[in-house]
């Protein structure tokens, strides 16, 4: 849960201002290189030809505003390449996050040559994999991924 704002508590995954945050950070993942507000807007109109005010940007961002317009939902949808319902849909952002995490650990050449690596392999061999992974993340002391919790992988 999150710290109460103007009198209600909402898990984090449904506030619109920690939806943005993860949308900029994943992609912008380097803190040092991350562009300003004024340049994430003035990107998010060049991209998208549609306006949009860096301070309008930061307030959502920041969760001092929380509504948003038909119109910057979809400007803000087509810039971070994810479906509108995104924002107001819980079910909708657990998906398109699981598609970027993918998309995030896919960035890192030695997991592609893993992936890659696997493909044409039984199942049996796969499950195989799996468990030895599963292990080296315990031995790294990582969290367990959804599907080492009793998940099955979307379309695997």
């Amino acid at each position: 849960m999150t710290p109460e704002r103007g009198g209600e508590r909402r898990p984090a995954g449904s506030r619109l201002d920690a939806k943005l945050d993860h949308l900029i950070t994943t992609l912008y993942p380097d803190r040092q290189s991350r562009p300003g507000f004024a340049k994430l807007a003035a990107e998010i109109r060049r991209q998208t030809g549609e306006p949009m005010s860096s301070t309008y940007l930061w307030e959502l961002a920041t969760g001092r505003k929380s509504n948003l317009t038909q119109g910057t939902l979809s400007t803000l949808a087509k810039f971070f390449g994810v479906p509108g319902e995104y924002f107001l849909d819980d079910e909708v952002e657990s998906k398109v996050n699981a598609q970027l995490d993918l998309a995030i650990a896919l960035r890192n050449q030695k997991v592609r040559s893993i992936a890659l690596r696997a493909d044409g392999l039984s199942d049996d061999t796969l499950s195989a994999v799996l468990a030895m992974l599963s292990e080296a993340r315990k031995i790294e002391r990582l969290e367990p991924l959804d599907e080492e919790a009793g998940q099955a992988p979307e379309g695997g």
